[in-house]
This record gives structure tokens, C-alpha cells and sequence, in this order.
């Protein structure tokens, strides 16, 4: 059997196995039974554990080929059940967008020390492990990332590297001016955002950068998935990068493909919300979900435009101060042609978010008119009633109807109210088919 039919026969099985497990689980959702949680949680463990034991079976590079065959939903469920100490490795072997699904990390339950620092080896990023000052000290890095690092493990860096580092948790959002700099020890400082998209959240998250003596370092609170893209991608393909600039302009280029990412599926999302809006009815409950929806796609628009708007800064500083060769300006300026062509996409999405606020608002507007005329109907009808009804309780009309019995004056006086009401009722309904018919002779 070919190594394509075998991956193929293995795809089967797993898709099998996927599909399986969300048959039985619909299945247990439907069934009204005791013990509904204990039943539910067996099924899924005895389809987990199948698949679990099937993937431990096949080697990275077949697991990295069924993944891209697979749906983006059985891509997910798929990731779940392959062991963590694979996980990195399969990485190295899938598509780029593929790779891209999975690089998002999920956020850090509390805040710890992670440094990692990478040289060149064979052509490629490689990672030296460090746990004490003396691996730091004999390392001869290329890039040195610090994730929100204890203040002993940035005092080493500082220290061993002769390096102005700044404290992650005082990064802020600073002018334009004092984002990039040169200091006369001929560190290059810049203070750059980049995007952090998830489902429950989207904001900027600022990183600093300090480029001395061929060596990049990275400064962060937390972590983003353009970092772990680039790592993958550099330690997967040799002559990536070859030295620290190659490191920063492809975390660059990095983050402007993420961008891009982030407005396709923003693409996607307001689609879905322009099908709710262009329905012939809809109600004030289901108009304010979509306003919800809209202002959350239009302030993660305005932070991927202020996202590329930041990353074309820097890339400007960096040609201006001549710090690059030949091809690493063609580099910068094939990433700056691909933040012009967002720059189109985020305004027509602009547009896109105000067109359909509009239209909501709009909605909005002609359920109040609706309402409104409810009203008015309501008054026009129960104007002359009203009128009526005055005049009922006045004592003229006692004394004109004395001479006949209360019960019965004051009966045929509101069988007239009744039949008063219905008249105008009945006029104003004539008077409204009429207007459409005529409206609708006009438009033939």
C-alpha cells in the first residue's frame, strides 16, 4: 500500500471515529434519562480514548498530513486528543494554514517567568535550554524573548548582555517620538503593538524590542501567537532567518499576516450579521443583538488598522536610519505593500459597519413609526368616544333623558359609543386599503 493510500485510510478511520462520537453525543443530548451527566461523560471517554490510542499509533508526519485533509471543526477535535509533547513537532510538518489554527495559546493562568533564547544551527532557529545564569551567560544568542520574566531573570539579561531592557509590566502606549530611538551605546530601541484576536476578547498587546550587537530581544507581557508562528516556521525551514534583523522584520511580516487573518474572519462574521440585517422584519431585542455585534466588529477593525499603522512606523524608522542591507529593504518594502492593500480592506470594512448600523438603526426607527401609528389609530378611534363620554356625564343629559329609565338611557347611550368607535374604526381601515391600492396601481 502507497504511502497516499495509507494516509488516506487512516483519514477514513479517524473521520469515522468523529464522526461516531458526535452521533452518540447528539444521541445522549436527546435522550431524557437519569444519570444524564455520568452516561454523557462515559460515551465521550470511551470515543476519546479510541482515537487517543489509534493517533499514538501513527508517526507526526501522518498525523500532519490527515490534519490538513480534515475539516477546520474535525481539525479541532482531532488536536485535542494528541499528546502535548507532540504537539510542537507535528507543527513543523503542516501547511502553513493549517499551522496558523493552532498557534493561538490559551492565556496564562498567572504570570511566570518564560525566557527563551534562540541561536543559529545548521541554518535554522535553535532553542538553547535555560535554568540557571550560567546557560544564559555561555549561550551565544541570536534572539533572546522574554515573556513576563521575574525581575532576576531580566536583571541576568541586563547584566550578562549589557542590554537597556525594559520591564514588561511598564510597557504603555508612548508617542510616536519616544517608540523608536537609537541610544548613543548604538542600541536600537522599538516599542511596537501587536494583535492578540480571540473569541472572547481582541486588544493590542504592546512588545518592546532592543537590537544590539546582532542579538534581538523581545520584551512581553504575555504571549501572542505571532511569536509561536515564527518560531515554528524558523525552526522548520533552514535559511529562514539569518541573523537577528531577519528575526525582527519576519515578526513584522508575521504580524501583518495575523492582521490579515483577523479580517477575513471578520469578513465572515459580518456577512453573517448583513444576512439578520437584511430581513424584511425584525424586532428591537434582535436589532440590539446585531448593534452588539457590529460594535464589536468595528473596534477590532480600528485595532487592526492602529495594529498595521504601528508596524508601518517602525518598518519607516528602520529604512530611515539605514539599518538594513539590500534585501532586507525589499523585504520591508513588500510588507509595506501589503499593509496598503489592509488599509483598503479595513476601510471598506468601515463602511461595511456603518452601512449596516445604519440599517439597523433604521429598523429601529420604522418599529418605532409602527408603534406610533398604533398609537395614533388608537386616539382617532377613541377621540369622539371620549367626546361622547363627556357629554354623557354631564347633567344636561340627565335632565333631557328623565323621563326614561337610567338603565336603559344610559345603555343605548353606550351601544352608540360602541357603534361610533367601530364607524371610525372602519373609516380609517378604508381610507388605509385605499391609499395601498392606489400606491400600488401607481407603481404598475
Amino acid at each position: 500500500m502507497s504511502d497516499l493510500e495509507t494516509v488516506q485510510d487512516h483519514r477514513s478511520k479517524i473521520k469515522s471515529m468523529i464522526e461516531r462520537h458526535k452521533l452518540v453525543e447528539d444521541l445522549v443530548h436527546r435522550q431524557d434519562m437519569q444519570r444524564h451527566d455520568i452516561v454523557e461523560s462515559m460515551v465521550q471517554q470511551n470515543n476519546q480514548s479510541e482515537l487517543h490510542r489509534f493517533l499514538d499509533k501513527l508517526e507526526n508526519t501522518e498525523v500532519a498530513r490527515i490534519l490538513e485533509t480534515l475539516s477546520s471543526d474535525e481539525r479541532q477535535v482531532l488536536w485535542q486528543q494528541i499528546n502535548e509533547e507532540r504537539k510542537e513537532e507535528i507543527l513543523l510538518d503542516v501547511s502553513d494554514s493549517v499551522r496558523v489554527e493552532f498557534v493561538s495559546e490559551p492565556k496564562q493562568k498567572s504570570q511566570s517567568m518564560v525566557i527563551r533564547v534562540f541561536d543559529l544551527h545548521e541554518g535554522r532557529l535553535r532553542q538553547i535550554p535555560i535554568f540557571t545564569r550560567e546557560d544564559l551567560a555561555q549561550a551565544k544568542p541570536i534572539w533572546v524573548d522574554l515573556v513576563t520574566p521575574e525581575d532576576e531573570q531580566l536583571a541576568w539579561a541586563r547584566e550578562i548582555f549589557g542590554v537597556n531592557l525594559p520591564n514588561p509590566k511598564e510597557l504603555t502606549d508612548l508617542e510616536t517620538s519616544a517608540r523608536f530611538y537609537e541610544e548613543e551605546n548604538g542600541e536600537v530601541h522599538l516599542h511596537s503593538a501587536f494583535l492578540l484576536d480571540r473569541e472572547d476578547e481582541s486588544r493590542n498587546v504592546p512588545v518592546a524590542f532592543v537590537l544590539k550587537n546582532d542579538t534581538l530581544f523581545s520584551v512581553r507581557s504575555e504571549e501572542l501567537p505571532v511569536f509561536r508562528l515564527q518560531r515554528l516556521r524558523a525552526r522548520a525551514q533552514a535559511g529562514y532567518v539569518s541573523e537577528a534583523k531577519d528575526v525582527l522584520l519576519d515578526l513584522y511580516a508575521a504580524d501583518v499576516e495575523y492582521s490579515a487573518n483577523a479580517l477575513e474572519d471578520e469578513y465572515v462574521r459580518l456577512e453573517e450579521v448583513g444576512r439578520q440585517v437584511f430581513r424584511s422584519h425584525m424586532t428591537n431585542e434582535q436589532a440590539a443583538e446585531i448593534l452588539t455585534a457590529i460594535s464589536v466588529e468595528e473596534d477590532l477593525n480600528g485595532r487592526i488598522r492602529r495594529n498595521v499603522l504601528d508596524t508601518r512606523n517602525a518598518l519607516s524608522f528602520l529604512m530611515r536610519r539605514k539599518f538594513l542591507s539590500i534585501p532586507q529593504h525589499e523585504d520591508v518594502r513588500e510588507i509595506l505593500r501589503d499593509i496598503e492593500s489592509l488599509d483598503g480592506h479595513t476601510n471598506f470594512l468601515f463602511n461595511k459597519i456603518n452601512f449596516q448600523m445604519d440599517a439597523t438603526v433604521g429598523f429601529l426607527n420604522v418599529n418605532q413609526n409602527k408603534d406610533l401609528k398604533r398609537l395614533t389609530i388608537i386616539s382617532v378611534v377613541f377621540m369622539p368616544i371620549n367626546v361622547l363620554a363627556g357629554i354623557g356625564g354631564m347633567s344636561e343629559f340627565s335632565m333631557m333623558t328623565h323621563a326614561v329609565p337610567w338603565q336603559v338611557a344610559y345603555s343605548i347611550f353606550i351601544i352608540g359609543m360602541i357603534g361610533i368607535g367601530l364607524l371610525t374604526y372602519t373609516g380609517l381601515r378604508y381610507m388605509e386599503i385605499r391609499r395601498i391600492r392606489n400606491h400600488r396601481l401607481e407603481n404598475n
